[in-house]
Parts: structure tokens; sequence; C-alpha cells
């Protein structure tokens, strides 16, 4: 069996930029340890599997170690190859999800994911945090599944070094850190070793976090954010309540086979 996989860089303008994903597309649902075993054999951020449902798409994302159910760049990839490599003619693609149901608006060279928007709460802050970033936020909260760590500058998330050991007992997916950007509304990392992924570059269910709590923060609707990672990512953000727009560009890598 041969499967088609395309590899993108998603919130990316160029190539070896913004967050690699693989775009897989069996034409009936994979086994879930298939599924693992190609996104291990892959060692991406995530794989995403695509699967044709009348005029819309089921979708299903797995990082190296475990399935999840949200994320944004994998999406926003997904929604590149459809349109730019599979003839996909409509505006807007649309996915069924765990996460429920997601769209992809396309506008000129800029993909728009529609997704839900996150809740946060206030929490303690525990030593692990502290000790597994290696400064003290000043502020905390918890949404769906991360942890949000405010800090004071860009200056120091991006000096930040994490213990990933640490990180790892954190009752959370994972921790992201952000701060007021020097260029952009705010700037923000995000750690997630639990899952195999200790830095992932850019993260659009991150934002799905972030959007609410800097919108409120900054008494801004849109909003224009950087992730700092090494290889970085731009992302156009937007508030619309209940759910957040995430906008970014996409660059090809590779298109190939999976030989199974």
């Amino acid at each position: 069996m041969k499967l088609p996989i395309y590899q993108i860089d998603a919130f990316a303008g160029r190539l070896f930029s913004g967050n690699p994903a693989a775009v897989v597309f069996p034409e009936s649902e994979l086994p879930p340890g298939m599924m693992q075993a190609i996104a291990a054999e892959n060692n991406l951020a995530e794989t995403a599997f695509v699967i044709a449902d009348g005029a819309n798409y089921q979708i299903r994302w797995f990082t190296p170690t475990a399935e999840v159910d949200l994320c944004g760049h994998a999406t926003l990839a997904t929604a590149h190859v459809l349109f730019n490599h599979l003839g996909y003619s409509s505006a807007t693609v649309s996915f069924s999800s765990k996460s429920g149901s997601l769209h992809v608006r396309k506008e000129g060279e800029i993909l728009f994911l529609n997704f839900p928007a996150d809740t946060l709460q206030v929490v303690e802050l525990t030593s692990d945090i502290i000790n597994g970033l290696g400064a003290k936020p000043i502020e905390i909260y918890k949404g769906r599944d991360d942890y949000l760590a405010l800090f004071d500058s860009e200056e120091v998330i991006s000096s930040l070094s994490p213990n990933m050991d640490m990180l790892c007992r954190v009752t959370s997916r994972g921790v992201i850190v952000s701060a007021p950007g020097n260029k952009s509304d705010f700037v923000s990392r995000f750690f997630v070793p639990k899952l195999g992924i200790p830095e992932d570059p850019v993260t659009g269910s991150a934002h799905t976090t972030l959007i609410p709590y800097w919108s409120r923060k900054l008494g801004k609707q849109q909003l224009f954010a950087r992730q700092i990672s090494k290889r970085g990512g731009e992302l156009m953000c937007k508030d619309l309540g209940k759910r957040v727009e995430i906008g970014g560009r996409a660059v090809t890598y590779l298109v190939g086979e999976i030989f199974l």
C-alpha cells in the first residue's frame, strides 16, 4: 500500500522556518497504532491524517509519542495541501475532529484557522513550573490543556532555557510562556516535553489560549503575534469571542509516498 505524504512548513513565508508538519491522505482510516508508528517515523512535531468525508474532511493529529485533540499548524499544513496540490476550489475547507468542527479560510496567500477559543483560570504557581522554566512568572493560568506563564518582556522569553525533565512533571500537556512583544502585540514559546516535543516551533493550538488573554489585556480584537523559537513564526490573530482566528502562510517542502 502506498500513502501520499506531504511535508509543509506552516506559519512560514519561506522554507526552513515556521513549524514543519507531515500530512498523510489514506483512503480509509488506519489503525491508531499504524498512525502512531508513521508519526514516530516522521519524527516531526505533528503528523495529520486526513480522510475525505463528503465535501469535508476528517482529521487526526499525532506527535511522535501520542495522539492530540487539536493541532493548528498541521491543520494549516493540510489546508495548504488541499488548496495548492489537490485542487480544492472553495475558499473555505472544513474538518471534523476531536475538538469539533474546524475551518480554514484562504485569503490570498494567507490561511486563516477558525478554532474554538480556550478558557483560562488563575492557578497556583508551583515549584515544578518555576524550576522547570528557570524563572518565576508574574502570572500563571491553566487552560484546557496547557499552563500559560506570563513574563514582563520579550527578552525574558527569548532567554529561557527550560529543564525539560522538570517540565515533564507539570500537570498539563505543556507550558506556554508569553510576554508583550517589541515588534508585535505579544510573543510566546511553547514547551511540550511530555509529548516528545521539547519546544514546538510555532503552535496554532497554543494561540487559542494566548489570543483570549492578550485580547482582554490589550483591549484589541486583532493582534499580531510572533512565536520566537529558533525557527520562528508570525501569526495574525483575531478574537471572535467563543472562537479565534489564526492566520499564517505555508510552504511546501516535500511531496512523496509512504510504502506500507
